[in-house]
């Protein structure tokens, strides 16, 4: 990319603290002139180079202490770098820690002409702009009260709708929106999705959904370093697969898959059973559903195997073909290699976001009546439902196969993109999913 191109370039970046194991070493250190060393150094960042074209959507994820938020301060500019360089081209808005730039002895107006004033907004600027942030900010009579009396969510409302009118080209927000209430959360998500049309954004968080649905690009931080950089589905799927494998420890290895060539997926028709009452309104959806066996990714540890998943019709019509509104099995078929305590099988349809639309799993019959399963045996997930509409799009279907309960399992075979299901000349026009509605008029009383 071309300078003119270039948003932010970070290059051979780190950042380096001193860690003291004594507060006198302190001193020392101080007194010894570098001579000697009374200190370990601790990385946070190290060797870190990305660059970010003019208005693209990034996503950074990791785990706490990976480096996240040090890497965001730097590009801010409110921390120095040990090594390296970062070049800004734009005017930048940062919603960092939760409160940052906030005296607490200040009241939320004062607090707002100040962090404006920071980011370089003139008064009579921030005089015109100002019953919009507090609008925006909702947060009615407490504008004017100690912001040390705010809670959590307050804080956020106010410093989210102070950098929502600063005019910037580079937005960057640091995992504060969690903190919101749902109706705020919706409001800061319409806004950044209008800001992602004109400006850059950096965006981080834990929540891989957000992440796939906001970002086209996602990079993965761990132990200060980049671990894979990519689109976002692909990065956030590598990520799932560590944090659960740092979190089995010994105790299972995940093995990547690259292509299911252990798994048989196949989607199935099935002899009709009676139809229901036509729905009020014809949707006109038709999905087809694919066997993307050759391209499913995910992991295993050998314990356990899906041996395939389908997706079969109850209603009557085309085998392999579904119009939304109809009966359907859905059927996960897997073997045990060693003995399960307490198997689950599962799945979960996602849309082309990664954004979790509906699924199901065993678990509510296993929690009731477990029942273990021997090495060699082969074992089912019957799950049967009304298919909902969907919007014209690409649809995909992730299984899994456990051993465990709620708080504690092992996920032993997981398949990201089991089966693909495609909508075409669908009608849907609200929502991420369609209701096959029984009854839809309009009446007119002219009651006396």
């Amino acid at each position: 990319m071309s300078s003119d191109d270039v948003a932010i370039r970070v290059t051979s970046l780190g950042k380096s603290y001193q860690i003291y194991d004594k507060p006198q070493h302190r001193l020392w250190q101080g007194l010894f002139r570098g001579r000697k060393q009374f200190y370990r150094e601790f990385w946070a960042l190290k060797d870190v180079s990305f660059a970010v074209r003019k208005g693209d959507t990034v996503g950074i994820i990791g785990r706490n202490g990976s480096g996240k938020s040090t890497l965001l301060q730097l590009i801010s500019g409110t921390l120095a770098p040990t090594s390296g360089t970062v070049e800004v081209n734009g005017t930048v808005a940062a919603l960092l820690e939760l409160g940052a730039g906030f005296n607490p002895d200040f009241t939320g107006r004062e607090n707002v002409y100040m962090n404006a004033a920071i980011f370089g907004l003139a008064n009579d600027v921030i005089d015109q702009r100002f019953d919009a942030i507090a609008a925006f900010a909702d947060i009615g009579a407490f504008i004017d009260q100690p912001t040390k009396i705010y809670s959590s969510g307050m804080y956020v409302r106010l410093a989210f709708s102070v950098i929502a009118h600063l005019d910037a080209d580079i937005l960057i927000v640091d995992e504060a929106l969690s903190v919101g209430d749902a109706v705020f959360t919706q409001k800061c998500m319409r806004f950044i999705r209008s800001f992602q049309e004109r400006g850059t954004l950096i965006f981080v968080s834990h929540d891989t959904s957000a992440v796939q649905n906001l970002c086209k690009t996602a990079m993965w931080l761990g132990n200060g370093q980049i671990q894979q950089v990519g689109v976002s589905k692909t990065v956030a799927e590598a990520y799932l697969q560590y944090t659960l494998q740092e979190l089995y420890g010994d105790g299972a290895h995940l093995s990547a898959i690259s292509a299911a060539t252990d798994a048989s997926i196949i989607a199935t028709g099935s002899p009709p059973e009676e139809n229901s009452q036509a729905p009020a309104i014809d949707y006109g959806s038709i999905a087809s559903v694919r066997d993307n066996s050759a391209n499913a990714t995910g992991w295993k540890t050998g314990v356990a195997a899906i041996v395939s998943v389908s997706l079969q019709s109850l209603s009557p019509g085309t085998d392999g073909v579904f119009a939304g509104g109809e009966k359907v099995r859905m059927i996960i078929h897997a073997k045990a290699n060693q003995a399960l305590r307490s198997p689950i099988l599962g799945f979960l349809v996602r849309d082309r976001l990664g954004q979790d639309l509906f699924g199901e799993n065993t678990l509510p019959f296993t929690t009731t009546a477990p029942r273990p399963v021997e090495p060699g045996e082969h074992f089912d997930g019957e799950f049967v439902f009304t298919l909902p509409m969907l919007p014209n799009g690409q649809y995909v279907v992730m299984a899994s196969v456990a051993d465990g309960d709620l708080h504690n399992n092992v996920q032993h075979h997981w398949l990201h993109d089991a089966l693909t299901i495609t909508v075409s000349s669908s009608k849907i026009r609200f929502g991420l999913v369609g209701l096959a509605f029984d009854r839809v008029v309009l009446e007119v009383r002219h009651d006396s």
